[in-house]
């Protein structure tokens, strides 16, 4: 049996709650975006209409005049699929008369690498009262299996990829006729965010990236409080979700709408090391050795630059001090429902999969930073760039920003 919940709405304070975000796995199963709903797969029930089973919150004229409308359960077997729907007020009572039949329990758990949960959610609170009401049965891990489903997208997850694309595209252009001296980092978030809403996104895949100069050096600057100053460059790490699909952009581009020669020249060579990692992202490829070729590529621009000599680069040892003091991040990861989605660990590059490419050079004593990152669908003789028609050569960001 195999058991999964969706997520809770989780509270600020008083009487505050965050935007509701569906539990990713619950999704990507059933494309219920709703509260209090629950996935029951039982593939050796005795009674085939028991199989495959969900629970939905039940509606009430009450809750629709204060919540909106909740799915019916005609409208919830029309929306998955899914024939035999059930008020979630009734899970408990079916979950104890059907247990008896099986002797494997799957439960979900968040297993990202880099996952860090403090707060319990649902799942969580339900492992605990699913292993104390029932003790004796062999409990299993949910997220393997789905982490091996949804590591490959289809032809319908990379519609709703290439659409979250299309949105950020739009939020990028909008942005480069704006930017200019004096503005605020707010205000080009801002003008994302209009983009995106208007052309049907929720809004951002995550937590916008505005930074400028020094700024722009802070792998996670969240504050986008300051103002642009004149000569500076500004680093934009904003993309927009679409129908739960998330896109990832980071373009950086000059405040005044011109490229110094060496704000020109580090862009250029972030964007040598970006075209030479979509060589090496090809099926086959792992992880952990692709992200060692990229480091070959970025210490040579990196000398070019004049950061350290060809001499101190053999020196510095297998750790590539010298390299990771200007680029200290990975240059890929997966992409799909979650930003950073999630997949098997160690597992070799293939066709189907999507992954972002974003190198980045980043010179605290210049107050300069530069980042590039585009979403690439991994295709048997190339990759596909899901934002090849987003500007990214200095002439055309500076021909845009000037018209």
């Amino acid at each position: 049996m195999v058991i999964l919940h969706s997520n809770d709405i989780y509270p600020t304070n008083a009487d505050g709650t965050l935007p509701f975000k569906q539990n990713s796995d619950l999704f990507y199963l059933t494309g219920v975006d709703q509260e209090e709903t629950v996935l029951v797969l039982m593939p050796d029930a005795v009674d085939p209409k028991e199989r495959e089973i969900l629970f939905v919150k039940e509606t009430s004229e009450l809750i629709a005049v204060w919540e909106g409308e909740k799915l019916t359960k005609e409208q919830a077997r029309a929306a998955t699929g899914i024939e035999h729907v059930e008020w979630s007020h009734g899970f408990y009572g079916f979950l104890h008369r059907m247990v008896p039949q099986v002797d494997n329990i799957y439960l979900a758990t968040n297993e990202h690498l880099r996952a860090s949960v403090a707060v319990e959610t649902r799942n969580a609170r339900f492992i605990k009262e699913c292993q104390l009401r029932y003790p004796l049965h062999r409990y299993e891990r949910l997220a393997p299996l789905l982490h091996r489903l949804r590591i490959t997208k289809d032809g319908e997850e990379i519609k709703m990829l290439q659409q979250a694309c299309d949105i950020t595209e739009a939020g990028f252009r909008r942005t480069l006729g704006f930017i200019k001296p004096g503005v605020g980092e707010w205000e080009i978030e801002a003008e994302f965010l209009h983009e995106f809403v208007r052309r049907g996104s929720r809004g951002f895949a995550y937590a916008p990236i505005v930074g400028t100069g020094k700024n722009a050096c802070v792998l996670h600057y969240m504050e986008n409080n300051k103002i642009c100053q004149d000569g500076d460059l500004v680093l934009m790490d904003v993309a927009a979700e679409y129908a739960g699909w998330a896109s990832d952009l980071t373009r950086t581009v000059p405040v005044n709408g011109k490229f110094t020669k060496r704000q020109r020249d580090v862009y250029n060579a972030v964007l040598r090391v970006f075209r030479g990692a979509n060589e090496i992202l090809r099926p086959g490829n792992t992880l952990l050795a692709y992200q060692k070729q990229v480091i070959e590529l970025m210490e040579e621009e990196l000398i070019g630059l004049g950061l350290f000599t060809a001499k101190e680069a053999k020196e510095q040892g297998p750790e590539k001090a010298l390299v990771k003091k200007y680029y200290m991040h990975g240059t890929s990861h997966h992409l799909g429902l979650d930003v950073h989605d999630v997949a098997p660990p160690h597992e070799p590059f293939a066709e189907g999969m999507v992954f972002t490419i974003e190198p980045g050079i980043y010179i605290r004593e210049e107050a300069m930073g530069v980042r590039l990152e585009n979403d690439f669908l991994i295709g048997k003789d190339s990759n596909f760039d899901l934002m090849g028609k987003i500007p990214i050569e200095t002439e055309e960001i500076e021909s845009l920003m000037h018209r």
